[in-house]
């Protein structure tokens, strides 16, 4: 990975060598959709060091928040359908789930207060533009501080309710915490669903306020999971070598992760498919500006590592079982979906700052090196605080491959 960046950064100063013009250029109908004029600019044109960092930083940002909410998501998942393969990874994707808040919080507060360098939006007199005018509900300073506060209590509430319901039941078994945790998961997939959408168009959309689009929300959750199976599969390899997992993470544990990687990668292709071929098909200025941007310069070589990275490379790779359950493999994947899925966000939000193309520069290394650190020692602490796996959950006992038959026909209902 480190190798496939440095080359995408020597090559990338190539290109903007070669192609460099000024920023604005008259006549140029896709640059007044982007807005990306709008902000703070250096003397030449060129935007400041400050605008380049908070670009880098909410690519970064939004790269991590996706594992927290994929594994969000699947601590959910698994308290609305009772699956029993899903008991030796929850304890650690409850660990991830509550950097949600105050962890997320906290990195979040540099986006905060560099909005207004951020977000063309954030400057511009609604009554002077039609498209904000229409949203200015939405898109003003006040509402994108209260919903974004809102959102990260949403998110603590329903991760730190299900972690500590699940250490509760590891003490005492009591069955009564299997129904807290499946009440926080029934209330919880609405307000999640709500939540992470809401997140994607603060956060990311608005970077183009005149976009619109129903999937995008939806796009974004696919790549999240989509992340999050793959590196759920390897953290799961990692504790199982170190002992932690060795007793429950059997074959079939490892199996139906990869089918979970498997089934988000055709899943994240169907959307971000139907995203395209709608906005394709209804040739709305409103929508298709947002694609003929991201056709300029590097970014169409961008959008080709999306189609053939995120989705038929690991599709037709994966299709033969016994992939899925080779180690090596599927250790080497687990980099190339973080790979394909960083330069996915690069896609969404570079070309509003870079429309000529990829710019990868030391803000980017350093915000995504940064934050991943942060999230890593916090995960470590809170794995090391507690046993690695639920120890009193009701089907803790088929994890270990036992059938344990129930004491009467009352107690198996």
């Amino acid at each position: 990975m480190v190798a496939l960046f440095a080359a995408a950064l020597l090559g990338n100063s190539v290109v903007a060598a070669e192609h460099a013009k000024p920023a604005a250029k008259a006549g140029q109908s896709v640059d007044a959709h982007a807005g990306h004029n709008h902000g703070k600019l250096g003397p030449a044109g060129e935007p400041t060091e400050l605008k380049k960092f908070g670009y880098a930083y909410l690519t970064a940002y939004m790269f991590c928040l996706s594992l927290c909410l994929g594994a969000l998501f699947i601590v959910i998942l698994n308290h609305l359908f009772d699956a029993q393969w899903m008991v030796p990874i929850r304890r650690f994707l409850e660990h991830i789930a509550c950097q949600l808040f105050p962890t997320m919080f906290i990195l979040w507060l540099p986006i905060g207060f560099l909005a207004k360098y951020i977000y063309p939006w954030w400057e511009i007199d609604p009554h002077l533009d039609h498209a904000l005018h229409a949203k200015a509900i939405l898109f003003n300073p006040t509402a994108f501080w209260v919903v974004s506060c809102v959102l990260f209590l949403v998110w603590g509430f329903i991760a730190h309710g299900l972690r500590r319901a699940s250490l509760a039941q590891d003490k005492d078994g009591a069955a009564s915490h299997t129904r807290t945790m499946r009440r926080y998961a029934a209330g919880g997939i609405f307000l999640f669903a709500f939540s992470l959408t809401g997140a994607a168009i603060y956060w990311m959309k608005s970077l183009q306020h005149q976009f619109f689009s129903t999937m995008y929300g939806v796009v974004y959750f696919a790549g999240s999971v989509w992340l999050t199976a793959i590196t759920t599969y390897w953290l799961l390899l990692y504790f199982k070598n170190r002992g932690d997992l060795k007793d429950v993470a059997r074959e079939v544990t490892f199996h139906d992760c990869g089918k979970l990687f498997f089934a988000f990668t055709v899943f994240y292709a169907y959307i971000h498919f139907s995203q395209y071929f709608l906005i394709w098909n209804a040739a709305v200025p409103e929508e298709t500006f947002w694609y003929v941007l991201r056709e300029e310069g590097s970014w169409k070589w961008v959008g080709q590592l999306t189609i053939f990275g995120h989705f038929w490379f690991p599709f037709l790779f994966l299709l033969p079982i016994h992939r899925k359950l080779n180690f090596q493999v599927m250790s080497m994947m687990a980099g190339w979906a973080w790979l394909c899925h960083y330069m996915d966000l690069q896609f969404n939000i570079g070309p509003v700052l870079y429309p000529d193309g990829l710019h990868l520069g030391i803000y980017d290394l350093l915000s995504l090196g940064g934050m991943l650190a942060v999230l890593i020692f916090m995960f470590s602490r809170a794995f090391n605080a507690h046993p690695p796996y639920p120890q009193r959950d009701p089907r803790v006992a088929e994890t270990f491959g036992v059938y344990v038959e129930p004491a009467s026909s009352k107690a198996a209902h």
